[in-house]
Order: structure tokens, then C-alpha cells, then sequence
């Protein structure tokens, strides 16, 4: 069976969900492979987590080149990975290192890429993509014609599911570059925590609008309550509202959670390009008329202010 090769990005004490969904994905193409940045010790902690997903095997590679430079020696790692196992495709998470990765992958290895696919399946010519495109109004099936397929997939395309191996970790030995040494890394500051989780890998985001006022408390309330991150329409956080960090858009960031919970936003096109691929959409505005609606697998007619409150209090007390 072939073997497909799994990037894998790594969270606090463990392995990023995306990167289990990667290797979900990958064992409808053939044998997942996971490629990972860490240390001997580290590889090995880690490797029974994507054994449990279904990663035949763990090829490790760490020193200070993958440390202290850019995407460069990365892109090195994976091309020699292409060479020597020849995979029927490389599945990298699209965030914003994954799909420079990717795209600088492609060049080396002279292949075709897709970038934001929601779905990958096994088609008779390879790899098969769908993608969602033009502010999510079409859906597009594509394959690679050239090359060993490079994909960048959406968080939460697929829900993990285990199917449990026992990978063998290898240690990757990489000659990297002196051209793949350009970018060094001078400084880094861990990003603050919120408590919540990435906003374009959250499996809940509660996004908030100009229907807020500016009050994104309701908003936030209900995020915790369903272990989800918050967002915010373009209105928000231009009105200086919350940051632009969270800005849920075609200007902003691109999510695609299970649940989207889009409070006091009317639905412009700008804000469904980022979120309309979603598996569930659940809409409040005291708009009847709000264009969101038209989107809505669940919609209510009512102010936030009031519903969210009684909703998260709800889930509370189901929660026990």
C-alpha cells in the first residue's frame, strides 16, 4: 500500500488536533507516515497519539536548523522524505506556516498543490480534493496531475478517528541547505493564552457583530460554556470592538467548525466567506429579514443579549 506523509503540528504537551485529522484523511489514501520536528524524547511521547490515529511510522528530526531558521530546512526535510518514500500524496494542516510549507514544497518537488480542502478521498487518478471557493458559493473537485500531490486541509474537514497502529519511530537524518537558512529566527514571544482554543481550530466558535454593541461578554460567555473560541465580524472589530485577531472573514480568518453560532452579524458576503463552509450554523439577530438567515441551519429571532445568556445558562446546567 502506498504510504502518504502526514506534516504534524504539535500543541502544548501533545499533538495538534488538525494534525489527527491529516492522518484520518490520509488512511483513505494508503499508509499515513507521520513527519514530525521534535526531539528523540519528544518523538517518542508523541508516538503512541498518532499510532492511535493510524501512523504507521514516526520520522523525527530536530537540531537548531528547524529551530532557529524559518520554513526552510522544514521544506528541506520534507522534499528528502518525497524522494526516498515516494508517497501517493504529503497532507499538510492550512494555517499560515503549513501552506508556506506546502507551496514552497510544490516548487521543489516540482508537483502540483491544493490548497484549503475540505474533503480528500481516494479517486482513480490519485487524490481527489474538494475545495470550497468563490466565498464558499462553489464547490470544487480537483486532482494533481503533475507530481506528488501536495494538500493543505482545512481544520476540522473530518472528525479524528482512531485506528490504532504501532509506529516505529526513526530518527531523520536532513542535509539542509545554506539557501534554506535566509530567515533566522531572532526572537519569540509565546502568545498569551486565552484559555480557548485556535480559533480556526476550534470544533465551536460563537462569532459576535455589530448587534453586540460592542459588549462581546454574551459572546464570550457562551464560547466557554461550549469549550469553543470567540469570533467577530469585520463590523466589530473595525469599530475597535475586540481584535483583529479574531476577525472571522474574507479579510480575516477562515473557519470551518462543526458549530458556528454567529450573533448579531446580518451575514454580509465579506463574513460568510469565512465561515459558511461550517457543518452547522445557528444564527441570532432581531433582524428577521438578516441575510445571515438565508445561511442558517438554526435561526432565532431575538436579541443576543437575551439569548445567549439563557442558552449558556442551559448548557450549564446540562452539564451538571
Amino acid at each position: 500500500m502506498a504510504q502518504v506523509v502526514v506534516l504534524v503540528e504539535q500543541a502544548g504537551d501533545g499533538v495538534a488536533k488538525p494534525s489527527l485529522e491529516l492522518l484520518t484523511l490520509a488512511r483513505r489514501l494508503g499508509e499515513p507516515v507521520a513527519v514530525l520536528f521534535a526531539d528523540p524524547d519528544r518523538a517518542a511521547a508523541l508516538a503512541p497519539t498518532l499510532g492511535e490515529y493510524g501512523a504507521t511510522a514516526v520520522l523525527s528530526a530536530s537540531g537548531p536548523d528547524f529551530e532557529d531558521y524559518l520554513v526552510g530546512p522544514k521544506v528541506d526535510a520534507l522534499a528528502q522524505v518525497v524522494a526516498h518514500r515516494q508517497p501517493a500524496a504529503v497532507l499538510v494542516s492550512s494555517g499560515l506556516e503549513g501552506k508556506e510549507i506546502a507551496a514552497r514544497l510544490a516548487v521543489r518537488t516540482e508537483s502540483g498543490l491544493i490548497t484549503d480542502a475540505v474533503d480528500v478521498r481516494a479517486g482513480e487518478d490519485g487524490p481527489e480534493t474538494t475545495q470550497s471557493v468563490f466565498a464558499g458559493n462553489w464547490s470544487v473537485t480537483a486532482t494533481v496531475t503533475h507530481g506528488t500531490p501536495i494538500i493543505t486541509v482545512k481544520p476540522n474537514a473530518v472528525a479524528p478517528e482512531p485506528a490504532p497502529a504501532s509506529p516505529q519511530v526513526e530518527p531523520l537524518e536532513v542535509t539542509v541547505a545554506d539557501t534554506s537558512k535566509g530567515a533566522r529566527i531572532t526572537a519569540t514571544e509565546p502568545k498569551r493564552s486565552s484559555g480557548r482554543p485556535e480559533l480556526t481550530e476550534a470544533a465551536v466558535v460563537v462569532s459576535g457583530g455589530r448587534g453586540t454593541g460592542g459588549d462581546f461578554s454574551e459572546v464570550e460567555a457562551l464560547a466557554d460554556a461550549l469549550g469553543g473560541a470567540v469570533g467577530a465580524s469585520r463590523a466589530a472589530v473595525d469599530s475597535g470592538w475586540y481584535p483583529h485577531s479574531y476577525q472571522v472573514g474574507q479579510t480575516g480568518k477562515t473557519v470551518s467548525p462543526q458549530l458556528y453560532v454567529a450573533a448579531g452579524i446580518s451575514g454580509a458576503i465579506q463574513h460568510r466567506a469565512g465561515m459558511q463552509t461550517s457543518k452547522a450554523i445557528v444564527a441570532v439577530n432581531k433582524d428577521p429579514e438578516a441575510p445571515i438567515f438565508a445561511l442558517a441551519d438554526l435561526g432565532v429571532v431575538g436579541d443576543l443579549h437575551t439569548v445567549l445568556p439563557a442558552v449558556a445558562d442551559e448548557v450549564a446546567k446540562r452539564k451538571g
